[in-house]
């Protein structure tokens, strides 16, 4: 008796299927295209996309002029510009005329279908997309992303508006994190809300990760409000390395397997520790000057690499950064760092520091 129910519930389904994919189809037509694969918003009853993710899907090149107030978009021979709230575009300076404007969304620029389809696909077509360098195929493979302070802890507040800088940090590091994923790299977050997460909390979920890079985001602050910039530090060499050694020794596994160990001698742990830190330091180094070289394509100003004694820098195992994306003490730097669009291209230059340093890697081991 059950064999003729399935029987003719399988019958059913079969009459059925036809009918559903149909419906299927008009639904995926009804909302986003399958091909597009890329988000969309309604603003005021008309379909827009995010331009810097149209690029990205293609390898189209984004830069913004902050002079002519215009994002550049090119590749091989072609350029196309155009404005926010302007629904003039130039095509390889020749002027094209949309129904919509390009418009800006939670501070990103949009723009309507019909630049996709009649613009952007026409003059950059589909080819053979550029190799992206992808940092998962080399020693890179998951990266611990930390945003400081948080819930409680305001960290650094702008003089001029009030910024907070738990809310800028964890921005950053929600942009760094869609960056990186995209390019098939694991992110573990330390916090993804505004939390509070202890220190050693952070350190204790970096370590138990078995992440390759520890990068922790924050803002920065000086009575001095016309100081600017970005900088990196990395953990000072005046630490102790042979205290941290041996304390990592008792607390921490080394996962290397117990066929390096003929007995579990701590002395023998700590010196393995010691040479641990020692090249994570300089792994740090190197990764820094190359997120630095890649921040100088940016607005703001590099005031360079610099030691310090921070508590997730001694404590993490890993290469690690603390990054300090701009002052918000500063009256300009607070005003930048309040854009979606200044952000977004801070994460990028970080995402590009990483994806320079791999290349390096890649180098030295070829």
């Amino acid at each position: 008796m059950k064999n003729t129910k399935l029987e003719s519930k399988n019958f059913y389904l079969y009459l059925l299927m036809p009918c559903l994919l149909y419906l299927i189809a008009l639904s995926g037509c009804a909302t986003v295209p399958v091909q597009q694969a890329l988000p969309t918003y309604n603003l005021n009853g008309l379909t827009y996309i995010s331009l810097s993710g149209l690029c990205e899907s293609r390898s189209v090149d984004m830069d913004y002029n902050a002079f002519s107030k215009a994002y550049i978009l090119s590749s091989g021979d072609h350029k196309v510009s155009l404005k926010v709230g302007d629904n003039l575009v130039l095509v390889d300076d020749k002027p094209q005329f949309l129904s919509q404007s390009v418009k800006l969304y939670q501070d990103l620029p949009v723009v309507p279908l019909q630049f996709k389809d009649q613009v952007f696909d026409v003059v950059f077509k589909v080819g053979a997309p550029k190799a992206a360098a992808s940092i998962c195929l080399l020693n890179v493979k998951k990266v611990v992303v930390d945003a400081g302070h948080g819930g409680y802890d305001p960290g650094a507040i702008g003089r001029t508006t009030g910024l907070r800088e738990k809310a800028v940090n964890l921005d950053i590091a929600k942009r760094l994190k869609r960056l990186l994923e995209g390019q098939g790299v694991q992110v573990v977050m330390t916090r993804s809300s505004d939390t509070f997460i202890s220190l050693q909390r952070r350190v204790d979920i970096a370590n138990r990760s078995g992440a390759d890079l520890f990068l922790s985001v924050h803002s920065n602050a000086n009575r001095t409000r016309s100081l600017n910039g970005f900088e990196i530090y990395y953990i000072s060499p005046k630490a102790n390395d042979s205290k941290r050694a041996i304390s990592a020794a008792v607390n921490t596994p080394l996962n290397l397997g117990s066929e390096y160990f003929g007995s579990r001698s701590t002395t023998l742990k700590a010196i393995l520790w010691d040479m641990i830190y020692n090249n994570s330091r300089s792994e740090s180094v190197l990764l820094a000057r190359s997120i630095c070289r890649t921040i100088k394509d940016s607005e703001a100003k590099v005031l360079g690499i610099k030691g310090a004694n921070f508590y997730v820098l001694k404590g993490v195992t890993m290469p690690a950064l603390l990054i300090e994306i701009g002052f918000l003490s500063n009256p300009e730097e607070e005003r930048r760092l309040r854009s979606g669009y200044y952000r977004q291209k801070i994460a990028e230059c970080i995402v590009d520091g990483v994806n320079g340093y791999s290349r390096n890697l890649a180098t030295e081991v070829n």
